[in-house]
C-alpha cells in the first residue's frame, strides 16, 4: 500500500531502508472512543450554529462511554468461525456471518437511562417512552431493520439511541477481536470488520507516513487504510476535487467524485491535530448540505446527521 493513515494506538510496521508501511487496519479502543469523541464535540460546540444539537450529541456519547466501560464484555466469538471469515476476505462481523447478540440491548437500556429526568424536547421523551416499552423482539426488528439500511422515516429518532447502543455493541466486539486477525476486503471502502461503510477519513500529520489516509467505520470504530486520491465509492481516481468552506480553516474538506457522484468526508490533522472522525463529521453539517445541493450524494448515509 502506498498511502494510509493511522489512529495513535497503532503500531507501524514494514520498515525498509526508511520507509515505513502504515499498519492496515487499526482495532478501536473501546475506553477511548466515545470519551474522545464526547470531549471533541463538547469543544466544536462552543460558539457553533447547531450548539444545542452538539451538545446533545456529545451527552449521548457520554453515555456510550459509561455502557461501554461498565457493561459485561460482550459474548465470546467463534474463533473458527471468525477465521474462516477473514480466509474468504469477508468482514467476520458482517451481517451474513455475525449473528447479533440480544444482550447488545443490555447498552440501549444503559443509555437510554442517561437520559431520564433530562429536559428533552417533549418529541424526543416520546421517542425513549417508545423504546422502553418495546419489548425486545421488537427492538431487535428495528435494529436488524437499522443493519440492512432499511430505515424508514418515522423510526429516524428511535434509530438515534439504536444505532447508539449498536456502536457500544460492535466497538466493544471489534476491540476484543483485534486487528490482527482481520484483513482488507477487497471493497476497500468498507470496513474489514464488520463490513460497514466509513463515517470519515482522518488525513495524518505525523508518523512514520504522514499524510496518510484511515477511513474510520460508522458501526464499530475500526480504522483501515485507503489510498489517497481514490474515489472510495467507485474506485476511480480522475474525476475527484476537493470543496469546502471557505473560511473554515480547511480542516474538513468534501472529496467528491464525478464518475459516479458521491463524496465523503476528509478531515486534516495538520490543520487541526485534534480532528475526531465522529465528531467533526457531525459538526460539519454545513459542508454536507452544500456539497449535497451541489448535486453529490454522500457516500454512506449517517442517521445522526438526518437528525441534525
Amino acid at each position: 500500500m502506498r498511502q494510509g493513515e493511522v489512529a495513535s494506538q497503532g503500531q507501524w510496521t514494514g520498515a525498509t531502508g526508511g520507509v515505513s508501511a502504515p499498519v492496515p487496519i487499526i482495532a478501536p479502543d473501546p475506553a477511548r472512543r466515545f470519551a474522545a469523541t464526547a470531549a471533541r464535540l463538547e469543544l466544536l460546540a462552543l460558539g457553533h450554529p447547531m450548539q444545542e444539537w452538539l451538545r446533545f450529541m456529545a451527552r449521548l456519547a457520554w453515555a456510550q462511554h459509561e455502557a461501554v466501560t461498565t457493561l459485561p464484555p460482550p459474548p465470546p466469538l467463534d474463533s473458527a468461525g471468525m477465521r474462516r471469515a477473514v480466509e474468504a476476505r469477508a468482514a467476520p462481523l458482517g451481517p451474513d456471518r455475525y449473528r447479533l447478540d440480544r444482550l447488545w440491548q443490555r447498552g440501549l437500556s444503559q443509555i437510554l437511562q442517561h437520559f431520564v429526568d433530562s429536559s428533552l424536547p417533549d418529541q424526543a421523551k416520546a421517542v425513549i417512552a417508545d423504546l422502553k416499552s418495546w419489548d425486545a423482539e421488537t427492538i431487535d426488528t428495528l435494529a436488524d431493520t437499522f443493519l440492512q439500511g432499511e430505515l424508514e422515516d418515522d423510526r429516524i429518532g428511535h434509530a438515534l439511541y439504536i444505532a447508539a447502543a449498536l456502536q457500544v455493541h460492535f466497538t466493544a466486539t471489534a476491540g476484543a477481536l483485534g486487528a490482527e486477525a482481520l484483513r482488507l476486503l477487497p471493497e476497500r471502502g468498507l470496513c474489514p470488520c464488520c463490513g460497514s461503510t466509513p463515517v470519515a477519513g482522518i488525513v495524518t500529520a505525523s508518523g512514520p507516513t504522514p499524510g496518510c489516509r484511515y477511513l474510520y467505520c460508522s458501526l464499530c470504530s475500526s480504522a483501515w487504510n485507503h489510498t489517497r486520491a481514490v474515489c472510495i465509492t467507485c474506485g476511480k481516481s480522475g474525476a475527484l476535487a476537493l470543496k469546502s468552506i471557505e473560511g473554515d480553516g480547511g480542516a474538513v474538506k468534501a472529496e467528491t467524485c464525478d464518475d459516479c457522484h458521491t463524496y465523503a468526508k476528509l478531515l486534516y490533522a495538520a490543520k487541526d491535530t485534534q480532528v475526531d472522525a465522529f465528531a467533526d463529521d457531525l459538526a460539519s453539517l454545513a459542508l454536507d448540505v452544500l456539497v449535497a445541493d451541489a448535486g453529490w450524494s454522500r457516500h454512506a448515509p449517517n442517521p445522526w446527521l438526518l437528525l441534525g
